[in-house]
């Protein structure tokens, strides 16, 4: 008993949580199959380094805010026929994060961008990378309201650190010139310097609407559109067809 109670405030100390809970279960299994003391204590240490891979895994998770969790094993490819399954797969891989590179995916709405941007956003998390997703008006929001409150400089640095921004629902609503000068500006920062997602249902030609001034649009097309990976979704939404599918089914 004492040394049990030895061995848990040292754990503690040293903070090794999974060893308190396994030293004795290991210790009996070891017992059990003639294990060595090294191979024991090897078997001890690979199951706290994958329970604090998990857990961090899970607060990279937490901190990318993702509004629900997607993958891409969740996405139908086969009711999505424009979108390139073999060019999602790739990136998915990550390389474009190391090359600080942007994916853009330009559809209507319903065809599945803001899926397969999520499902990219998981892909880096589980890579080790700091992700945070962001619809634009929100993060306009945000930046305004960090402007206001004399924080917007700390905002940025803290922007500047994450390896991937998801910004989705480009084009959505309209911008006020404030708004877009702001998230013109988190973008700039980030040209060559970190990696972007961005989700939109315009064209090119259309996101002055959006952004008001055309010399800006024009400014910040050119800096998301160099070395950047341009995936299309057309067709008849992915939520209708995927819907229509599970009601066949049930039929």
């Amino acid at each position: 008993m004492e040394i049990d109670l030895l061995l848990q405030t040292q754990c503690k100390r040293l903070r090794l949580p999974t060893f308190v809970r396994n030293y004795q279960k290991f210790a009996q299994e070891a017992a059990q199959t003639n294990q060595t003391y090294q191979q024991y204590l090897l078997a001890l240490l690979e199951q706290e380094v994958l329970q604090r891979e998990a857990n961090q895994e899970r607060r990279r998770l937490q901190a990318a805010k993702f509004p629900i969790l997607r993958t891409l094993d969740t996405f139908d490819f086969s009711i999505a026929p424009s979108v390139n399954k073999r060019k999602i797969l790739d990136l998915a891989r990550g390389e474009y994060i190391a090359k600080c590179e942007n994916i853009l995916f330009v559809g209507e709405i319903g065809t599945g961008k803001t899926h397969l941007a999520t499902a990219l956003g998981v892909a880096a998390c589980r890579q080790g990378k700091r992700v945070r997703f962001y619809t634009a008006a929100g993060l306009i929001s945000e930046l305004t309201e960090a402007r206001d409150e004399k924080r917007l400089l700390r905002l940025q640095a803290h922007l500047m650190k994450q390896d991937l921004i998801v910004l989705d629902e480009v084009g959505f609503v309209p911008f006020s010139a404030h708004g877009s000068q702001l998230l013109f500006q988190v973008c700039s920062e980030r040209y060559q310097r970190g990696a972007m997602i961005f989700t939109t249902n315009l064209e090119f030609p259309r996101w002055a609407e959006v952004f008001g001034d055309p010399q800006l649009t024009g400014a910040l097309l050119d800096r998301i559109t160099h070395q950047c990976h341009i995936l299309e979704c057309h067709g008849e939404s992915y939520r209708f067809k995927q819907s229509m599918k599970k009601r066949h089914a049930l039929s």
